[in-house]
């Protein structure tokens, strides 16, 4: 994934990749980790900048 805060949307298997955690975890904890995400109809979508944020807040 590329820094600076884009606006991408990435799929939960994307986010998972990302996070070296399963996609089920990320469909599971998003609203715990304070992530919002974005529907694509009935599909989850988050920004590639609120999981910039996420780390920065809880991993940085």
């Amino acid at each position: 994934m590329t820094r600076g805060g884009s606006n991408q949307l990435l799929t939960p298997e994307e986010v998972a990749k990302w996070l070296k955690v399963s996609a089920s975890t990320v469909r599971n904890r998003y609203q715990a980790w304070g992530l919002k995400p974005q529907r694509v109809g009935r599909l989850l979508r988050f920004r590639e900048r609120d999981i910039e944020a996420y780390l920065d807040r809880n991993h940085g």
